[in-house]
């Protein structure tokens, strides 16, 4: 749109009353003068000005000699509204924009030529109305008695977050220089010290954790993320895939003639079916198959899997410890339910000869299944078993460090840690709030029904 073709648009304000309270004490002084001035504001396909007037005021306290009216929503000296400032944190933390895209987006939509210092600008303007005390209230007061542990890595920095996986929301994180016993001692720490006393606290399978939790809540059961230890047998059973296919691979097959095969030959090699080498290779093609849960297998996934069988038949062994695996770990069953399937389990002779299963047994120890099952003593509709959730935090975090900022200064990350945090507890209490308005109107509206008539 040319400049010729813009459509300026001038908006009158004016806040001057004859007396005004003084901004340190209250008390009221006389009006000595006005003065009138622009702000730019914003609004979509034009420009907008704002031309507010404001009063000058003689004090009559000892505060200060003179003092100015303030128009809500404008600061002190501003040259743009609050509502400019608003755009750029909402571009920020909902769009996921960069400094340079949320600059040409505001330039595009709403003809505003901001300089990066004044994005900075709104950051820090809107971090000084953020209160971490309220914050941590708030999260007290909405704790499940729940929390999910993990740390992310920033560079050279490291940053421990703690989150609640049944209220849904970040509790509060420390940005340390080392991952290590000291730092999360003294995180965990704080955290009971400000009155966070877990019930239940779920970790990944780092040796980091368990010492320490056992120290600071004596009292809370310790739930290992079952996805972790998963992954971790599977691993076991993809390395038992990839020995039996190197062996299946350096079988000597039929050889091969040299020079161009005849068409005859071609059909008579097509029908012996696919060489050593092509099986091996159908087989790490989908290798995934042998540990996908059975509920997850389509029906062609299901052929492809019968014919791995074929080729190796070794491969039924390994499938069969996995189904194992995932029907030991059901959240449907019992406690002696699972402990009859790991006795079962850890006792049978096949999967104790291979070397790699039994690599894999090795991780379901006595203590380690405690951990894995202790989420059988929560209650039906607070039982958690992964540790996804402080998982999914950290991928945010981490998509933000990745395409905003390069995060290499501590005030930055801290800066915008605290306004991540304080934006997510906003439109988690404004969806609660549409959620209990609506269930207000549905209890409120008459029945539709035919009514009795009193007899």
């Amino acid at each position: 749109m040319d400049a010729a073709q813009l459509r300026v648009r001038v908006v009158t304000r004016r806040h001057a009353p004859e007396t005004f309270p003084c901004p340190h004490c209250g008390t009221r002084g006389q009006r000595k003068t006005t003065h009138t001035r622009s702000v730019r504001d914003i609004a979509y396909g034009e420009i907008l000005f704002v031309e507010i007037t404001v009063g000058e005021y003689r004090a009559h306290c000892s505060c200060c000699k003179t003092f100015r009216s303030q128009i809500p929503g404008i600061e002190r000296r501003a040259e743009y509204t609050n509502r400019v400032r608003q755009a750029v944190i909402d571009r920020l933390l909902d769009d996921s924009m960069s400094m340079e895209r949320l600059q040409q987006a505001l330039a595009r939509d709403f003809h505003l030529d901001l300089s990066t210092g004044f994005l900075y600008d709104c950051l820090d303007w809107k971090v000084r109305q953020v209160h971490m005390p309220e914050y941590r209230r708030w999260t007290l007061e909405k704790f499940s008695g729940t929390l999910s542990i993990d740390e992310i890595h920033l560079g050279h920095r490291t940053l421990l977050l703690a989150t609640d996986p049944l209220a849904d929301f970040p509790v509060a994180f420390a940005l340390v220089s080392a991952n290590d016993q000291a730092h999360m001692r003294r995180f965990l720490q704080n955290l009971k010290n400000w009155g966070f006393l877990a019930r239940v606290v779920t970790t990944d399978g780092s040796n980091l954790y368990p010492a320490l939790v056992a120290e600071v809540w004596p009292e809370a059961r310790h739930q290992l993320c079952v996805f972790h230890v998963i992954k971790d047998i599977n691993e076991c059973v993809l390395d038992a895939l990839r020995r039996l296919r190197r062996k299946h691979a350096a079988k000597r097959g039929r050889k091969r003639r040299r020079g161009r095969p005849r068409l005859s030959r071609q059909r008579a090699q097509a029908r012996k079916g696919p060489s050593k080498k092509e099986q091996a290779h159908f087989i790490w093609k989908h290798r995934y198959l042998l540990v996908t849960r059975p509920e997850n297998l389509s029906g062609q996934q299901r052929r492809q899997l019968s014919q791995m069988f074929q080729y190796v038949p070794e491969l039924r062994q390994q499938r069969a410890f996995v189904v194992e695996v995932y029907s030991l770990l059901d959240p449907s069953r019992s406690l002696a339910q699972v402990v009859n399937a790991w006795v079962k389990l850890i006792n049978n002779p096949e999967y104790l000869t291979d070397p790699d299963l039994a690599r894999a047994l090795e991780m379901l120890t006595p203590e380690k299944l405690a951990k894995l099952t202790a989420y059988l003593d929560s209650p039906l509709g607070q039982r958690v078993r992964t540790n996804n959730h402080v998982e999914r935090t950290n991928r945010r975090l981490r998509y933000l460090e990745k395409v905003r900022y390069k995060w290499r200064r501590r005030p930055t990350i801290v800066r915008f840690l605290v306004l991540a945090f304080d934006h997510w507890r906003g439109k988690q209490a404004s969806t609660t709030h549409e959620e209990l308005h609506t269930c207000t109107q549905t209890l409120q509206e008459p029945s539709s029904g035919p009514t009795r008539r009193a007899a």
